[in-house]
């Protein structure tokens, strides 16, 4: 079974979308499902242990290449997720993009062309695209 396109799953969530109709219940459902998944996350670091997290300065400089701090960067994560904690991650994904797609329809957006034009915009402006 393929997965389903953007404009797809917008529909089906369109079409599945009941209880939560209003903007302001929408809204503050994708705020909440955006927590879950940083909640998710989280957890997976201070419950599971199967990643760990050691966060300090970049130390990029203004005088350094891009192709230097690039190199340069870090994710501060150390390890991976384990099948259960991404089982959770990926669920919480799940119900994230649900909302973010319910908040499309509500604004007559359409999912797929916002993702075309930011990947547009990645494209033409590369590291540019920072800030």
């Amino acid at each position: 079974m393929s997965a389903p396109t953007l404009q797809e799953f917008q529909r089906q969530v369109s079409e599945l979308l009941l209880r939560h109709r209003s903007l302001l219940d929408v809204m503050t459902k994708y705020s909440q499902s955006n927590a879950s998944v940083n909640r998710a996350v989280s957890k997976s670091i201070t419950e599971c242990g199967c990643i760990e997290l050691n966060a300090k300065q970049q130390g990029f400089s203004e005088e350094m290449e891009l192709d230097q701090a690039n190199r340069q960067s870090k994710s501060h994560m150390a390890g991976q997720l384990c099948e259960h904690c991404s089982d959770i991650v990926r669920s919480e994904m799940g119900k994230n993009l649900f909302y973010l797609s319910a908040y499309c329809n509500l604004l007559d957006i359409d999912l797929e062309e916002v993702v075309a034009k930011e990947s547009d915009k990645c494209s033409t402006l590369g590291w540019f695209n920072l800030t």
